[in-house]
């Protein structure tokens, strides 16, 4: 724990509009009314850490090299502190459905569904497969904070698309007034174009038979006689 006593005994963040050439830190602490309480820190908008309190640990997200000199901080020169004030209303979260790769039938891929500008860290997102719920596959990041005092987390879906399938997400909020899903926007299913495999094929064997025929002239006309 003493990564995670050093960051809050820091407490601050240094406005970029105060000082140029800067960096930003940021601590969240929230306590939730189903007694959960969440402590994470990001340093410029990547998450450097979060306290995981059901298995009794901190996470620490950055290389291990980033975390060699964390005493210095308290010596640190040009440190700002800069607290906001809580916000007091409910913000609906911004959400787009995504494939990680082009779409090919029968080739492993991942969708991700980004929900974004979401208060309070409150955020249920499910996955259907041609209107059928979906958990094998599904994984769900933390809750990451953005400078705003609003959050965003990732929620990907691994799968291997076969033609006829239909993909959806539903994004579920306090503030949105109904759960809002996403589907639609997804690209068609690209197939393998097995007539381009074999043109590129002939064609390269052509061009390298040329090669090497080209190659037996050349030798055979030098030493040939």
């Amino acid at each position: 724990y003493i990564f995670l006593i050093i960051f809050l005994l820091l407490c601050c963040t240094i406005p970029p509009t105060q000082v140029p050439n800067c960096h930003e830190a940021n601590y969240i602490v929230g306590c939730f009314f189903n007694g959960t309480t969440q402590i994470s820190l990001d340093l410029d908008g990547d998450l450097c850490l979060y306290a995981d309190f059901e298995n009794d640990d901190v996470a620490l997200t950055l290389p291990p090299f980033f975390y060699v000199n964390t005493k210095k901080l308290h010596s640190a020169p040009s440190i700002y502190i800069y607290e906001l004030p809580n916000l007091t209303s409910s913000d609906p979260p911004e959400s787009i459905l995504y494939p990680a790769e082009e779409v090919l039938l029968e080739v492993e891929n991942s969708l991700v569904c980004f929900v974004n500008h979401f208060y309070p860290p409150v955020i249920t997102v499910t996955w259907t497969k041609n209107n059928r719920l979906v958990s094998e596959g599904v994984s769900t990041s933390t809750y990451i904070s953005n400078d705003d005092q609003t959050f965003h987390c990732f929620s990907t879906l691994t799968f291997t698309p076969e033609d006829g399938d239909v993909y959806s997400c539903t994004v579920e909020h306090p503030a949105l007034e109904e759960p809002k899903t996403h589907g639609d926007e997804m690209p068609e299913l690209s197939h393998q174009d097995l007539a381009l495999d074999l043109y590129c094929g002939v064609g390269l064997t052509v061009a390298l038979l040329g090669v090497a025929i080209g190659t037996f002239l050349i030798i055979k006309g030098r030493y040939g006689h």
